[in-house]
């Protein structure tokens, strides 16, 4: 048995409450991990002895009590490392990594408490437990706990290697990000909405230049591109995001190049699926997930994109003859953008810049918490905690006056700081077996929009508002579970492609005008967005939506099809040709290098998954359609179909299958005509 040291009183060894932010030291980081990682050894060595009984609640007292606070003290670290990153918390991180991978791994490999499990009489679980241990049964054949000698060995150096490629890859991708500026003359600015302009004058300040410093972060770099009318700095700009982190970049920045990290990660990965016995790494990712095989996935991202195919080709024609009315007959890569948005203002009379006016970030959050209140039957209030930064926010979800889950919200862009949006668990809801007391959840919430400039507060696009309810929905999933088991509680246990339905369902209500009404006010005057306006956002809503679906379709297929590869050698670079050939309509210039910053499969999880999002739409699309065949003539929501909505898909969590989840909030099972009628192809179906 192992020993552990005498526990050092760190914030990262409190689990007393909430995490204590403000009092985390980077030189904490190691004392805290190494006391951890060996309490939670310790507790392995105890369960896997042989007179330990084979006895579910036993074990958990003991194992998944220690596990769970490394779990949640690591996620700390890991989460400032994504927020708010710096070189010597990013030693520390990169220093313990491999220790906290190894043990993972070795857990999940560990044949004897493989064996404890699997002598564990189901007949005395309830059907949360039983769920948690049939899960965790197959995850321990997926972990290598078949595997012996040699083949156990290797596996558990690949985990390590995979886990410090990975937390490269995502290295390279913010360093490049942050790296990359652009200092410019105001003359080359005409056309750029004046806050963005604003904050790149204010970014040169910081860094003692003069000028107008743009960067490749998305409130600055979109905008440029809808808006610039200057080609060249469009040029300059797209060139440098198609190619950041990559061999294409500059020559100061090709120490980020992630070309070898991918090629190393992708041999890796089929090494891995090989020792398991899987044909290929898409095999090995597909065995815990609602889809049954690579092929079926293929097989249905190729029907959407057939389906998509004509209303794509619509789009693209008309963008051409849009273009050659303002003066621009042979469009660049970097010009469709700016085409777009202003084919789109010419169209539909109206612009993002417009919208944006009236999506003020305080006003958009109370008019997402009043629908959030109103269908699940909650009340959400501002709380107490400490943050990480100035811009987080901290909140309280409550029913019948029990807290049920709290949250942080981070909002803003900033430099150290990866880029996205994405929820994160920072504990799971669970009763625990060493206090007997439940434990609520809590969850971080990241978004990446622009900061507010002098008094005027933050503007959000619509895209913005569609991006902040999405990660709601994966929070409120985590949150409003009613699972005790913590391995199936709220997102846990969830199939990888169903865990995106309630972060997708809820996208649809920034489309209701009964909801909008809420939670629009324009910062100057205080009025709600015209209906006329959003009238015509609602017409524009499926604008150029067969090129979208064709772009989603073309990330997919590629990471499918990689991952699909029966060889350890794949050549990434010509498998996306190959897609781009047979699926987008809009070729890329030969430099462009976007596998290189595609962290989601290479650093975020979604490895033969990226699927997950069409595949989720389907349900998600379905599942909302059964809101609006109960919708009022006056466009108001229904409450019991919340309610259900909130006891058959969010309450339940992982604790059963997806599709049983969905079975029983619909009373079938899903097909795709809700998603083509939303995005105005179901002509072609």
């Amino acid at each position: 048995m192992s020993y552990a040291p005498t526990a050092p009183h760190t914030a990262l060894t409190d689990f007393s409450g909430l995490p204590r932010f403000g009092d985390i030291q980077v030189a904490d980081i190691e004392p805290s991990i190494t006391h951890l990682l060996s309490k939670a050894q310790n507790a392995l060595d105890e369960v896997t002895a042989p007179s330990f009984p084979a006895v579910w609640t036993k074990m958990t007292q003991v194992l998944d009590v220690e596990v769970e606070k490394l779990s949640r003290a690591w996620g700390v670290i890991s989460h400032l490392n994504a927020v708010a990153d710096n070189p010597e918390q990013r030693l520390a991180y990169n220093h313990m990594l491999p220790k906290v991978t190894e043990f993972w791994t070795q857990m999940g490999a560990n044949e004897k408490l493989f064996q404890k499990y699997e002598q564990i009489d189901q007949s005395l679980l309830n059907a949360e437990q039983k769920k948690a241990l049939n899960n965790a049964l197959r995850n321990f054949i997926l972990g290598g706990a078949k595997l012996t000698g040699e083949k156990k060995v290797r596996f558990a150096q690949i985990q390590e290697e995979q886990a410090a490629l990975g937390q490269k890859f995502s290295e390279n991708v913010l360093d490049a990000t942050d790296a990359w500026f652009y200092l410019c003359p105001l003359d080359e600015l005409a056309g750029v909405p004046e806050e963005v302009i604003q904050e790149a004058q204010e970014e040169a300040k910081r860094h003692g230049q003069v000028g107008y410093r743009l960067n490749l972060k998305m409130p600055c770099y979109l905008p440029v591109m809808q808006y610039a009318q200057n080609a060249a700095l469009r040029a300059t700009l797209y060139k440098a995001y198609q190619t950041r982190a990559s061999d294409q970049a500059s020559a100061e920045a090709l120490k980020f190049d992630n070309s070898q990290i991918i090629q190393k990660t992708l041999a890796l990965r089929h090494e891995e699926a090989q020792l398991l016995g899987f044909e290929h790494f898409a095999a090995l990712s597909l065995e815990p997930k609602m889809a049954h095989s690579a092929q079926q996935v293929i097989a249905f991202l190729r029907d959407l994109a057939t389906k998509a195919r004509p209303f794509g080709e619509k789009d693209l024609q008309e963008m051409r003859e849009f273009a050659q009315s303002i003066g621009i007959d042979e469009p660049a890569p970097s010009d469709w953008t700016f085409i777009a948005e202003r084919l789109k203002e010419h169209r539909y009379a109206f612009s993002d810049l417009e919208v944006k006016a009236y999506f003020p970030y305080p006003k958009v959050l109370s008019g997402l918490f009043k629908i959030i209140e109103t269908l699940f039957e909650v009340s959400i209030e501002p709380d107490m905690a400490p943050v990480w930064h100035p811009d987080v926010g901290f909140y309280k979800i409550v029913r019948n006056q029990e807290i049920i889950g709290q949250f942080y919200l981070d909002p803003t862009a900033r430099q150290s700081k990866r880029g996205g949006a994405w929820m994160d668990g920072v504990r799971n809801r669970w009763m625990r077996p060493d206090n007997a007391q439940l434990q609520s959840p809590v969850a971080y919430l990241v978004c990446n929009f622009a900061k507010g400039q002098g008094d005027q507060p933050a503007l959000l696009t619509h895209d913005d508002v569609i991006t902040l309810f999405h990660e709601f929905g994966h929070g409120l999933h985590h949150m409003l579970t009613q699972v005790n088991e913590q391995d199936v509680s709220g997102i846990s246990g969830v199939e990888w492609d169903a865990v995106e339905l309630p972060s997708q369902f809820m996208e649809n209500f920034c489309w209701e005008w009964s909801v909008l009404q809420h939670m629009s006010s324009h910062y100057q005057t205080g009025e709600v967005m015209p209906k006329t306006l959003f009238d015509k956002m609602l017409a524009a809503k499926n604008f150029q939506s067969g090129l979208q679906t064709l772009r989603q379709v073309e990330f997919s297929l590629f990471d499918m099809l990689i991952h699909a590869q029966t060889h350890a050698q794949v050549d990434f670079m010509a498998i996306q040709k190959e897609v781009k050939q047979e699926v987008a309509l809009i070729q890329s210039p030969p430099w462009s290098r976007t596998p290189q910053s595609f962290s989601h499969i290479f650093a975020g999880g979604y490895a033969a998954g990226y699927y997950s999002y069409k595949w989720a739409e389907v349900l998600s699309a379905d599942a909302y359609a059964a809101f609006e065949e109960t919708m009022s003539e006056a466009g108001e929501l229904s409450q019991a179909m919340g309610t259900k909505f909130r006891k058959e898909i969010l309450e339940v969590g992982g604790s059963r299958d997806a599709m049983d989840s969905f079975k029983a909030f619909r009373g079938r099972e899903p097909n795709i005509e809700a998603l083509l009628r939303h995005q105005g192809m179901l002509e072609a179906a």
